[in-house]
């Protein structure tokens, strides 16, 4: 463990956070980017999440000690990025959004340089960028050029480099930007194996909420350069209160549904629909319940499931961001 330089108070920046801000302004000529920031990020895999604009790359710049705030306080693993940003650096995998890869030069050589950049004596380097090509899937392509290579794989060169030098936390900004769905799938797998498997931090920005909801233990969650959220996803996406039901399509009686809904709207009760789920609140749960369960015997339909509405991240971040007072951001 490093020993905190003298710029950041080591009660404000904890072990228990591997990154934590404390009013944090970052301004530009004629736009403040971030908008006195106070994070705390514990130890895991961290959901940034935010539409475009919202400070999500400013914030990873800071983080890396590319940029200097205006005001306030950062600290990543114990140190001040724009005091340590070297030695910091050495701590940080970090995978781009933007294709930077050279097109000539081979998956191998590019991790292998990476990794000897951050530290590793040339023989570790070498042995570590076959095992990070490897851990991600490109053992057999690891000495293909780059060039040729996918989308998907040229996503994952990009994480083996973040990880061969073996940090104690890799950054990746949109990982699974211009997959296709199995590709995306295969992305997420990696990144939660990387965290649990061998005790990485990951920080994950993406604006693809469904993926954050799946794979991360924290949100981050940002719009016009304000923190509108943060927390573990079992805090933020807690029961909102509601019932859901979903029943089966029965070939004789195709339109229970429709009945069903029909029945709820009558009793005053507020249903959502999506395909043969309904979505009821107006009511306390235990009215919602017997409300559900006697419209869909008086339809003569069938349940697949029925439980509590539970609050997803779009829900929680579209609610925070509209009590913030910018109805419409974020989407």
């Amino acid at each position: 463990m490093v020993d905190p330089p003298s710029e950041v108070p080591w009660d404000a920046v904890g072990m228990s956070s591997i990154i934590e801000t404390n009013g944090l302004v970052m301004e530009f000529t004629s736009t403040r980017a971030l908008d006195g920031l106070d994070l705390r990020v514990p130890s895991g895999v961290t959901g940034l999440v935010g539409a475009n604009g919202a400070g999500k790359t400013t914030l990873i710049s800071l983080v890396l000690g590319l940029l200097k705030p205006t005001s306030g306080t950062i600290g990543v693993l114990g140190l001040d990025p724009s005091v340590d940003g070297p030695r910091l650096r050495a701590m940080i995998g970090y995978g781009p959004e933007r294709n930077v890869l050279p097109d000539d030069m081979q998956a191998y050589d590019f991790v292998r340089h990476f990794a000897q950049i951050r530290g590793l004596p040339h023989d570790e380097a070498r042995s570590r960028a076959s095992d990070s090509l490897y851990l991600v899937g490109l053992g057999e392509e690891r000495f293909r050029a780059l060039g040729t290579m996918s989308t998907g794989q040229r996503q994952r060169v990009k994480l083996a480099q973040a990880i061969a030098a073996d940090p104690s936390l890799i950054v990746l900004d949109e990982p699974t930007d211009g997959l296709d769905p199995v590709q995306r799938d295969e992305m997420l797998s990696i990144i939660v194996d990387v965290n649990r498997k061998f005790g990485i931090d990951v920080m994950l920005s993406s604006h693809v909420l469904e993926e954050v909801e799946r794979i991360c233990d924290h949100v981050v969650a940002l719009d016009a350069g304000r923190l509108v959220a943060q927390g573990s996803m079992t805090e933020l996406a807690g029961a909102l209160g509601g019932v859901e039901v979903e029943l089966i399509d029965l070939d004789d009686r195709p339109r229970s549904i429709d009945a069903v809904e029909r029945q709820l709207v009558e009793r005053g009760l507020t249903v959502r629909r999506l395909d043969f789920a309904l979505s009821v609140s107006g009511a306390t749960d235990d009215e919602l319940f017997d409300a559900v369960v006697a419209a869909v015997a008086a339809a003569e339909a069938r349940v697949k499931t029925l439980g509590r509405r539970r609050r997803t991240l779009d829900d929680v971040f579209t609610s925070d961001i509209v009590a913030a007072g910018r109805p419409g951001a974020g989407s």
